[in-house]
């Protein structure tokens, strides 16, 4: 099974309603690695890596996020995966 990493900015109403976290735990929860983190222009960002189809749910899932969310737009570049991570975090 091959892997990949894709990168994530996803747009809306997506900070202080859980995003991050739920974020984190549903790509833990699909074995992805990565990581998450809230941009200064109100945006989310997102770089994950594992296999093709958990990868692809987990985006799907950020479309529609966490309950409270109101997500106008997730824009998806898909990079070359490198194995540098070992779990999924939420940075600062």
């Amino acid at each position: 099974m091959s892997k990949v990493r894709a990168h994530l900015i996803i747009s809306g109403r997506v900070q202080g309603v859980y995003y991050r976290v739920e974020t984190r735990d549903r790509a833990a929860a699909l074995g992805l690695t990565g990581w998450v983190r809230n941009m200064p222009d109100r945006s989310v960002e997102v770089v994950v890596e594992g296999s093709r189809d958990d990868v692809e749910k987990l985006i799907g899932w950020c479309r529609q996020g966490p309950p409270m969310a109101e997500v106008t737009d997730v824009s998806v570049t898909w990079e070359n995966y490198t194995g540098e991570f070992n779990k999924f975090n939420i940075i600062f």
